[in-house]
């Protein structure tokens, strides 16, 4: 295992100032996106809509690597460049989803467990011919206090596939980006999240321990610890910042080179607030990590909702997409502003 290569581009994944796109819906996710605003589901219309992210003049000033789907890695644009050509072109680094999604979990009623381990050595292989140089995988944590969930379950099945996933990627040269998402979906205040969230994290880090998968030559993508969407009581920006950052310090080793967080369901505004606010703490902390972001929903939805499939408003859309990078790579070094929100992409 060379160590050095997996250090690096950690380190590049993360990098002051960048953070990571994730487009990696599968197909009927994609499709879902698409027809919100009109759009048939399509391989045509998804290559389009795929070029348009992928092929926005300056993204690679402010974003690192970009996470794909199966079918992505395999295409071409439509003036016949492939993905991964393009991406490399601006020094955005490939990555690509492994896993085969959330699947009920046998004998724990509204509980899920990610699958996708068999044949995965063989897969990753395949996408590291490709040019992959990283890779993706989420498991989902739901809470529900009135039914007791997470069950301890569930929790150290998903930990447990994490981690033996981290391991086939660090043996085939690729890093792995874990990602433990606790959902914010229910009725919890932040104070179960944040409990929560801590029991995953560390649960997770310990099968990663047993698993010796190499910190320096990983990237964690955990959630914001945040109140449940349904809570009479949503924390506020600085609260969530405290808390998430709080959990964090309890729960991940020092040697992890950054944390890439998910949205999760936040709007882009609260997703980029929450960001900056975490650096501007950290900042006074001396965090190891650095702190950026891994936004799929909250980096693309105005670009989508500009697009609308017209190509006429590709540039358009490509400017909002390049805004939205560009405010969240500042909120990364703590320097986003609410005022910014109205002004013109760079």
């Amino acid at each position: 295992m060379d160590y050095a290569a997996l250090k690096e581009t950690a380190r590049a994944m993360v990098a002051p100032g960048q953070g990571i796109l994730a487009m990696d819906e599968s197909n009927p996710t994609c499709g879902k996106r698409l027809q919100s605003v009109g759009v048939e589901n399509t391989e045509s219309n998804r290559i389009a809509y795929r070029d348009l992210l992928l092929g926005t003049p300056g993204l690679g000033e402010y974003i690192s690597g970009a996470i794909l789907y199966d079918e992505t890695i395999r295409q071409k644009n439509p003036e016949g460049q492939a993905f991964i050509e393009l991406m490399q072109q601006q020094t955005i680094i490939p990555g690509i989803k492994v896993d085969t999604g959330a699947k009920d979990l046998a004998l724990h009623p509204g509980e899920k467990v990610t699958e996708g381990l068999d044949g995965l050595r063989e897969r990753l292989e395949e996408y590291r011919g490709f040019g992959a140089r990283f890779c993706k995988w989420r498991a989902v944590i739901t809470i529900d206090m009135d039914k007791g969930l997470p069950s301890r379950a569930c929790i150290e099945a998903n930990a447990h596939a994490l981690a033996r996933y981290a391991a086939l990627c660090q043996e085939a040269g690729l890093v792995p980006i874990v990602e433990p998402e606790v959902l914010l979906d229910g009725g919890h205040s932040i104070e179960d999240s944040f409990a929560i969230t801590r029991e995953t994290q560390h649960t997770v880090f310990e099968q990663l321990y047993r698993q010796n998968i190499f910190f320096e030559g990983m990237v964690l993508k955990p959630s914001m610890v945040v109140s449940g969407k349904e809570n009479a009581r949503q924390a506020g920006i600085q609260e969530v910042a405290e808390r998430t950052l709080e959990c964090l310090q309890q729960t991940v080793p020092a040697a992890v080179p950054g944390i890439a967080f998910l949205s999760g369901g936040q709007s882009d505004e609260q997703a980029t607030q929450h960001l900056n606010t975490m650096n501007r703490l950290a900042g006074t902390l001396s965090l190891p990590w650095q702190l950026t972001f891994s936004y799929a929903r909250a980096l693309q939805h105005q670009a989508l909702s500009t697009w609308k499939g017209d190509t006429g408003q590709v540039d358009a859309a490509r400017k909002a997409l390049l805004h939205r990078a560009r405010l969240n790579a500042l909120a990364s070094k703590g320097e986003y502003k609410d005022e910014m929100e109205q002004q013109e992409a760079a």
